[in-house]
């Protein structure tokens, strides 16, 4: 007996095991049975989604509004400018009440206050209008070169006089001063004390006056 009796043979079918693994494979790629998934936790995928609203049409451009058509004669509205605006004829400002007056007991006809008044504003305006016509151009010019003239010296004249006196006054004041400290004063103390010893005395005039007309006779 050798150790080579005691081997046994086995087969081992491998084809059998590998058709039953492929028909199993095949049966679960044809068939796989598999539970649902809970609600919670299910696909949204093919839940079909809501589809955005549709975008509304494009508006037409706003049309401009109508203008009015103006006429080439109507002339527009303007705010008056005022020929016064500091008031400084204010006092002026003269109306018919201010100078024509009845009192209830002296009353004229209604006609005749009426014409009174109306030839009061008439007569006032238009001999304004025509004086400021004949007076008014001259005299704005007469103005207007006075008024240049004398801003003219001012500006040119007066003010630099001023300027050059404020700056150069200082430096004179102090020259005059160191003469008069230094100079001045010295001598005029000198001729002071000089003159304080002159003694002056006065004798009768009525007898001098009658021994020069004796001598004279």
């Amino acid at each position: 007996m050798t150790a080579g009796d005691d081997w046994v043979e086995c087969r081992i079918d491998d084809d059998d095991d590998d058709d039953v693994d492929e028909g199993q494979h095949s049966a679960g790629k044809e068939q796989i049975n598999t539970p649902p998934p809970p609600p919670e936790f299910a696909c949204r995928s093919n839940s079909a989604l809501p589809s955005p609203p549709p975008s509304p049409p494009p508006s037409p451009p706003p049309s401009p509004a109508p203008t009015p058509p103006t006429t080439a004669g109507t002339p527009t509205p303007s705010c008056p400018v005022s020929r016064d605006p500091f008031g400084i004829n204010r006092h002026l400002k003269v109306e018919v009440s201010n100078v024509l007056a009845e009192p209830a007991s002296h009353r004229s006809l209604d006609r005749v206050w009426g014409l009174s008044l109306l030839g009061f504003e008439t007569t006032r305006v238009w001999t304004y209008r025509v004086l400021s016509l004949v007076l008014a151009v001259p005299m704005a010019l007469l103005a207007g070169i006075f008024l240049g003239l004398l801003a003219c010296l001012h500006i040119w004249c007066v003010v630099p006089c001023v300027q050059l006196s404020n700056t150069f006054i200082p430096c004179l004041h102090s020259v005059w001063m160191c003469a008069v400290n230094d100079y001045i004063s010295p001598l005029c103390s000198s001729f002071a004390v000089c003159c304080s010893q002159i003694a002056v005395s006065l004798s009768n005039n009525k007898d001098w006056s009658s021994a020069s007309h004796k001598e004279a006779v």
